[in-house]
C-alpha cells in the first residue's frame, strides 16, 4: 500500500511534466533567434559581395591572359547565380512579411 502512494504521482505528475518540458524546449530551439537573423543577412551580404569580387578578379585576369579559363568555365553565370537569387526571393519575401500594412 506505501509504494503506491509514490508511484501514482510520479506517474501522473512527472510523466506530463517531462513531456512538456522537452516539448518547450523543442519548440524553442527550433527557431531563429533575432541575433540568428542578423547574422544571416551578414553572411548572405558576404557572399554576394565576394561572389561580385571573384568575377571582377576572373575578368582582370582574363582580360590580361587570354588563356585563362575561369573555374566556372562550365557553368553560365546564371546558373552559378541561381542559389544568390534565391536567397533573394526568400529574404525579399521575409522582409515582405515584416513590413506593417
Amino acid at each position: 500500500m506505501g509504494e503506491e502512494i509514490v508511484i501514482i504521482p510520479m506517474i501522473v505528475l512527472g510523466l506530463p511534466w517531462i513531456v512538456f518540458h522537452y516539448i518547450t524546449k523543442w519548440k524553442t530551439a527550433a527557431t531563429l533567434t533575432n541575433d540568428d537573423e542578423s547574422l544571416l543577412e551578414e553572411l548572405y551580404t558576404l557572399s554576394r559581395r565576394l561572389d561580385e569580387r571573384m568575377d571582377t578578379v576572373e575578368r582582370l585576369v582574363s582580360a590580361d591572359n587570354p588563356e585563362f579559363k575561369p573555374a566556372r568555365l562550365g557553368q553560365s553565370r546564371e546558373l552559378d547565380d541561381q542559389p544568390l537569387h534565391e536567397l533573394d526571393r526568400l529574404l525579399g519575401d521575409r522582409t515582405n512579411k515584416r513590413m506593417p500594412k
